[in-house]
């Protein structure tokens, strides 16, 4: 199934948290925190301005992001879970 997202939105896929710390200690799934970075999935469009002049999105399929800890709405597309949010949760994109 396909998703796309209507106006300014993005779906995020979580990255995966570290299981390990930099000591060798490892950490258990009960102690762990969802993390907050995660892909790009898909993008909407964008939003209307007061115009009604469409405003194009920032970011793009496969920019590495960074959101707020309860950003969005989590869901479940064919077995895989997503996050919904709108740009504005958005912090910012990770870069190399």
């Amino acid at each position: 199934m396909k998703f796309r997202p209507l106006h300014d939105r993005v779906v995020v896929k979580r990255v995966e948290s570290e299981t390990k710390t930099s000591g060798g200690i490892i950490i258990p799934d009960t102690a762990t925190e969802k993390p907050q970075q995660g892909e790009v999935v898909a993008v909407g469009p964008g939003s209307r301005d007061e115009a009604g002049k469409l405003v194009p999105i920032d970011l793009k399929k496969g920019d590495k992001v960074l959101f707020g800890k309860w950003s969005g709405t989590e869901v479940k597309i064919d077995g895989q879970e997503l996050l919904i949010m709108k740009e504005s949760d958005v912090m910012g994109v990770l870069e190399k």
